[in-house]
């Protein structure tokens, strides 16, 4: 198998669980699914209940704003919500809230680094949409927990602009700070609050044409994303190689076989066959909020880096480890006033005695 004759295209879309008090729709509590007892956490709102109106969660529309200004897209200031209709256990209403033809914000961009250098991967969407339940399968049951339908969702969309599996997590891993720094997500990627969806494809090096490419979804690790990446790839450069087609589908991620595996065949968006959400009003976001909002935002994790490198003397590297959470950047600086500005050397004690 050749892979250099090869180029990988890969686009992701990223679900964040968005840190509010209460579900985007309704008044019921976020509760840590991990420790919570199943169905706690319901109403007849998230149950899907006949009769029962939606009111949107304004924090998570802050929130939601927060993380489109700091990927630098542009605000739709009027956006709507639509039902996406399909059938699963563990979504009650038979349909997901979320936002299709006009989403909160629009053309962003991420700067991501690699051994390979610096690349900006653009960024073509971010919506609001809510989280659907979970089903645990036991013994030949299936147990369904509603706790979190409902649970405020960010759905960051990128452009087809990532070239491999390495590109990608660091595309993972710069979005996550980027939530972390914003204080909208834990980035606990142990809890599920954030998962990763990979579209994947191949085309020959030196064509522009979309290949047919398969989906692949619920990657709630680092490792699940680069595993299932590069295993997609060298599959689908087999079966080019083999002159045998592509087939676009769903793929789940098997962790202990370290494959892939076709969960179905890829829907097409017409047949979730979403329309406007009759129970909810166009979501208007004014100018003046967005720009409180705007102003509000803390110094993110490049440009505290950059920040480090030209206050401090630091390397690029150094800055890059030293801000890879706002905690330990504050840690750090809190110290270098500590130490009467010995920079270089607070920066070394830190990343061996705190960091690790």
């Amino acid at each position: 198998m050749n892979t250099s004759l090869y180029e990988p295209i890969i686009g992701l879309e990223v679900h964040a669980e968005l840190q509010t008090h209460s579900k985007m729709f309704c008044g019921c509590p976020v509760v840590d699914n991990t420790v919570a007892e199943p169905n706690i956490a319901v109403c007849p709102i998230c149950a899907g209940m006949p009769g029962m109106l939606p009111v949107v969660n304004q924090r998570a529309v802050e929130y939601g704003i927060r993380v489109a200004l700091a990927l630098g897209c542009e605000i739709n200031p009027r956006s709507i919500f639509a039902r996406k209709n399909y059938f699963y256990p563990d979504l009650p209403k038979g349909y997901q809230i979320s936002q299709y033809e006009e989403p909160l914000a629009r053309n962003g961009t991420l700067t991501i680094r690699t051994s390979e250098g610096a690349r900006t991967i653009r960024v073509r969407r971010v919506h609001l949409e809510e989280d659907t339940g979970k089903l645990t399968h036991v013994d030949g049951a299936s147990l369904i927990d509603i706790n979190r339908a409902g649970v405020p969702l960010l759905e960051i969309v990128s452009e087809p602009d990532i070239r491999s599996a390495e590109e990608a997590h660091a595309y993972g891993e710069a979005l996550r700070a980027i939530l972390r720094y914003l204080g909208v997500n834990s980035g606990d990627m142990q809890k599920g609050v954030i998962r990763f969806e990979a579209n994947v494809s191949v085309r020959p090096v030196g064509t522009e044409e979309l290949r047919t490419r398969t989906e692949v979804k619920n990657l709630n690790s680092f490792r699940a994303l680069r595993g299932s990446v590069d295993y997609e790839i060298a599959r689908q450069i087999k079966l080019h190689e083999k002159g045998e087609p592509v087939i676009q589908q769903t793929m789940g991620w098997d962790e202990n076989r370290l494959q892939t595996y076709t969960q179905r065949i890829k829907e097409e968006e017409d047949d979730y066959r979403y329309f406007p959400e009759p129970d909810l009003p166009p979501l208007v976001v004014e100018t003046g909020w967005v720009e409180q909002i705007r102003a509000g935002l803390p110094e993110l994790p490049d440009e505290k880096a950059a920040r480090f490198v030209r206050e401090h003397g630091l390397s690029d590297y150094d800055a890059g480890v030293l801000t890879a959470s706002r905690e330990l950047a504050d840690y750090y600086e809190a110290v270098v006033v500590a130490a009467g500005g010995e920079s270089k050397l607070c920066a070394n004690w830190v990343m061996g005695e705190v960091a690790g």
